[in-house]
């Protein structure tokens, strides 16, 4: 997509007493700009069930990617998948999303509940044609999507959250498209999104899912560019070359340090203000405000706990209600990347700032800096954002 991206992110509990999920969510970035995402649920639960899906959601993805035909992909899993001695089938049920960079999308659907496609906040039925494929009945979409869309896909687990429990019935769609609507345009990202919906059925289940429960999310926005620049340059000679280029760049300005804050205020010939909230981690410092840029912040221990924040939002995401919406520096910086931005470039200053030696009677360092921006920049990468960087 070109002015427009897709944004992913997935959710899982497992079965009550499994420590592996039974469920398996892949998704692959295609050379062209396309993206294939599977997922697929394995027969049962627990290590045979994520066997199962595991080897699905690769093969799938992998030969899809490669450009090999959907018949060809579904005859390999059926020629690899270990048969089930309890039921005689072996196979996973899967859902396809296949974005093309013109826009329009595929939905290859296999025996999961059918996926929900949302437009303007209310729910868009779209037609499927029935396709024999090695024996299996497949449903085959094709959508062009616009700005705000959002696809959700969903293994059973979801359908049947609930049942003899709070709801005799479980769960059923328009039960989950009723709840899902609400929730469309207040800004969440694809992953918050898909925690919200998990959440929500292991509420159902009180906690004790009787299947494994997954749900993979994909809204379509428009791309939306982040500068962080951290860290004076290695050669103050340089910082010319440095400032010029950062706010040349088109975006928002995100400057992170306070030596750099400083060195970016005299270049701009504005005044560096410090500003203080009451409304945040008491631990991380103040933030300043400097005409010229969109956020100004503290550095090493800002980052460390952005970086603690994206490590968890990898995961189950469950520190959202922190960084979702708390004021200090590190829980603003992080909505900024984590729900704003498509894509981020970093500037990064390679001088040994002395204040980094001893902060908060942290014993920092220019090593620990360098690793956690790699860090970071591993799970922006991991989140589907496009990262880029530079050093000076």
């Amino acid at each position: 997509m070109n002015k427009l991206t897709a944004d992913f992110g997935y959710c899982s509990v497992n079965h009550e007493g499994e420590q592996l999920c039974g469920d398996r969510v892949e998704v692959l970035e295609l050379p062209d700009g396309g993206i294939i995402a599977v997922l697929a649920d394995g027969l049962g639960s627990g290590v045979k069930a994520s066997i199962l899906s595991t080897l699905t959601a690769k093969i799938i993805s992998t030969m899809l990617a490669a450009g090999l035909r959907l018949k060809d992909c579904v005859e390999t899993i059926a020629q690899t998948l270990p048969i089930c001695k309890e039921r005689g089938v072996a196979y996973s049920t899967f859902t396809i999303l296949r974005l093309r960079p013109d826009e329009r999308a595929t939905i290859i659907q296999y025996e999961n509940p059918e996926a929900i496609l949302l437009r303007g906040g209310a729910v868009v039925e779209y037609s499927s044609e029935r396709v024999e494929v090695a024996g299996k009945t497949i449903l085959r979409s094709e959508l062009t999507l616009q700005e705000g869309d959002q696809l959700i896909a969903m293994s059973d687990g979801c359908l049947y959250a609930g049942t003899g429990q709070n709801l005799n019935l479980g769960w059923k769609r328009d039960d989950i498209i009723e709840f899902m609507e609400t929730l469309q345009g207040v800004g969440f990202t694809a992953k918050t999104l898909a925690t919200i919906l998990v959440d929500k059925c292991d509420e159902l289940y009180a906690g004790k899912p009787s299947d494994d429960v997954t749900a993979l999310v994909m809204q379509v926005r428009r791309r939306k560019k982040v500068n962080v620049m951290i860290g004076p340059p290695e050669k103050p000679e340089n910082d010319e070359a440095m400032l010029s280029r950062f706010f040349a760049e088109e975006g928002m300005h995100v400057v992170c340090g306070g030596t750099t804050a400083n060195i970016a205020a005299k270049w701009l010939g504005r005044e560096l203000r410090t500003v203080a909230t009451k409304k945040g981690d008491p631990e991380i410092p103040p933030m300043a405000v400097l005409e010229g840029t969109d956020l100004v912040t503290e550095g090493i221990i800002t980052l460390n706990r952005v970086v603690e924040y994206a490590k968890n939002y990898l995961e189950h995401n469950d520190s959202y209600v922190k960084w979702g919406y708390e004021k200090d520096g590190a829980a603003t910086l992080a909505r900024l990347l984590f729900e704003e931005a498509t894509d981020i470039e970093f500037f990064i200053g390679r001088a040994v700032n002395p204040a980094h030696q001893k902060a908060n009677g942290l014993p920092f360092s220019f090593d620990i800096k360098m690793r956690l921006l790699e860090d970071l920049m591993d799970c922006l990468r991991k989140m589907g954002k496009r990262v880029t960087s530079r050093s000076y």
